[in-house]
């Protein structure tokens, strides 16, 4: 059987199952489209947390980035696993025990008033939108290789698969639906990653291929890589390029905006008790960890295989996987000196994204490029979201394992996206509408206000997915940045400072998240070419500066609480019944 029948079999049994899940749990009430009436099982919501948490920048993108820029790709990795231990250890707990549906709702509570939970929702769709770009790009990019259709196109349907499972489950019917995702997105990423590393190293086991020797040679894998990427005129693949104030900040801002990442919080107040809320934790970490710890691996399996096979290659002789990628528009080649070769050097291959014509072809079958740079000798443009998708082709991998990879890349963008738009829908329907515009609406009427809202959201992701304000993983980094900005003071806050105030929490919240919103968009819409090191504050990048809004969150936070009355006595004792442990065992209050 062809490799294209295979994608076509596999994608389409996981489609089938995740509708099919859909429809067996659709939810029939507002407590199960928003929590799933708080009766998941741990292990099912850790792995349903793990399925909603490793998203298209987690499985598609963050091994793409380490692969090209070597150790600073590092700080996306360290920023996003240390940042769920905090979430899990410090927060997770306390907000179940609170016992309320969103994020904006304890919010709204803790701070008494309706303008504190305003803010919050606004806080929820910034953050979320910008961050369901990144998903729906992964899946257009998934899509149009595998399904051999338009990245946009590919976007649409991606749209539809999540409009069923989504409008119609609600929390219930995605929290099962990633449980099989999770299965699916974690079988295609370690069944690829153990073949390549026995191909490589010997060594079945990736983690450990990662620092063995080249089978049948006394070379370690990543001296090799060293090796290749200095003589193409690369900086050795260990070393890192930015600067050191550059790299805290993006690792923070991405700890402490996973922290406050709403889709995620939501995921803890499905389990019936607290217990169960550090249970889930627990296991979500371990279903984490395999693909967080193999991630570095496949990055440099996935670097050297491409080096191995494209540079100073005839094209005439790659084999089939290269016109693939070319035809999806993620691949481009253009032959500056007329020899027929690939020469892949350092150096920017062309200026833009590639756009070709599949019937003009140069004299040696290169794709014409427009706005072609010949200042240098790269002759190769390669989109860094491709390489783990990409890795098994290039190992020449059974089509199985290829068909595999394609289902494992659209769970993992489709879990993560179900998850966002659920908390978009659910912050307008029962945050905004509920709760401010229309309090006298019926259960009913605000399930049907939560469904409208998520047929919306996925509009407007969709367009986000079609017109991306850069590769996934980058996205992704800004979704974090915003919500360190904006919610993770303002929950951490309200957890363990009794004195915080309303006028503390609105006003640093704002500050927070106009700032760094402010800072992101001018420096990559406004004036991009601005966007250097030299132009930064402090040298901290547009990825870096959610920690800088943070602080700024704090610091106002603090001063403005010190300077206004203190909060209500109930508020206060509030916060000392969620901080002390009290019956962890039972049930706890709330809706």
């Amino acid at each position: 059987m062809d490799t294209q029948t295979l994608i076509y079999m596999i994608v389409g049994a996981t489609f089938a199952l995740y509708i099919g899940i859909a429809i067996w749990s659709r939810a029939g009430s507002t407590s199960e489209y928003y929590v799933a009436s708080k009766g998941v099982h741990p292990v099912a919501n850790g792995m349903a947390t793990g399925a909603d948490w490793m998203s298209a920048a987690s499985f598609i993108s963050m091994a793409g980035i380490i692969s090209f820029i070597g150790r600073d790709g590092a700080v996306y990795l360290m920023g996003w696993t240390g940042g769920y231990v905090l979430l899990a250890m410090c927060l997770a707990p306390y907000l179940r025990k609170f016992g309320k549906f969103t994020v904006p709702e304890f919010v709204g509570e803790r701070y008494y008033s309706q303008t504190a939970r305003l803010v919050a929702v606004v806080c929820v769709i910034f953050i979320s939108f910008t961050y369901v770009a990144g998903q729906m790009r992964g899946v257009g990019i998934v899509f149009s290789r595998y399904l051999e259709v338009d990245i946009n196109m590919g976007v649409f349907i991606g749209m539809g698969i999540v409009f069923i499972y989504a409008v119609l489950g609600g929390m219930k019917g995605i929290t099962y639906t990633q449980v099989a995702q999770y299965c699916v997105m974690i079988f295609a990423y370690m069944i690829p990653a153990i073949f390549i590393s026995m191909m490589i190293t010997g060594n079945p086991i990736p983690q450990l291929g990662f620092g063995s020797t080249v089978e049948g040679t006394d070379i370690y894998l990543l001296d090799k890589l060293n090796g290749l990427s200095q003589e193409l005129g690369f900086a050795q693949y260990t070393d890192g390029s930015k600067a050191t104030v550059d790299v805290f900040f993006i690792t923070v801002a991405l700890m402490v905006g996973t922290a406050g990442l709403p889709h995620v919080i939501v995921r803890f107040f499905t389990v019936p008790k607290v217990r169960d809320a550090r249970k889930s934790a627990g296991w979500a970490l371990l279903f984490i960890a395999i693909l967080y710890t193999t991630a570095p691996a496949v990055a440099t399996f996935a670097r050297v295989n491409l080096l191995d096979t494209v540079s100073n290659a005839e094209y005439k002789a790659l084999p089939s996987w290269f016109q693939n990628w070319e035809n999806a528009g993620l691949l481009a080649w253009m032959d500056k000196n007329g020899d027929g070769k690939i020469q892949y050097v350092a150096g920017a291959a062309f200026e833009g994204k590639p756009a070709f014509d599949g019937e003009n072809r140069g004299a040696n079958g290169e794709r014409t490029i427009s706005n072609a740079a010949t200042s240098n000798n790269n002759e190769l443009y390669v989109d860094r979201d491709i390489m783990v998708l990409a890795n098994p082709e290039i190992a020449q991998l059974p089509g199985w394992v290829i068909a595999l990879i394609a289902a494992g890349g659209l769970a993992a963008a489709l879990s993560t996206a179900a998850g966002l738009l659920l908390v978009i829908s659910t912050s307008i329907s029962h945050d905004l509408l509920k709760s401010n515009l229309a309090p006298n609406i019926s259960e009913k009427q605000e399930l049907l206000a939560a469904r409208i809202a998520a047929a919306c959201a996925i509009a407007v992701a969709g367009y986000f997915g079609i017109n991306p304000p850069g590769f996934v993983a980058q996205v992704v980094a800004f979704a974090f940045g915003l919500a360190a900005a904006s919610f993770f003071p303002a929950i951490l806050l309200g957890i363990f400072h009794k004195r915080m105030n309303k006028e503390g929490a609105i006003s640093g919240m704002l500050t927070g998240l106009i700032f760094t919103f402010g800072y992101i968009v001018y420096f990559k819409f406004v004036n991009p070419a601005a966007n250097t090191p030299d132009n930064w504050l402090f040298g901290v990048s547009p990825e870096g500066i959610g920690t800088f809004g943070m602080l700024l969150n704090f610091a106002v936070a603090i001063v403005v609480a010190k300077l206004t009355a203190a909060p209500p006595e109930h508020i206060q004792h509030l916060v000392d019944d969620i901080r002390i442990p009290r019956g962890a065992s039972a049930p706890v209050a709330g809706h």
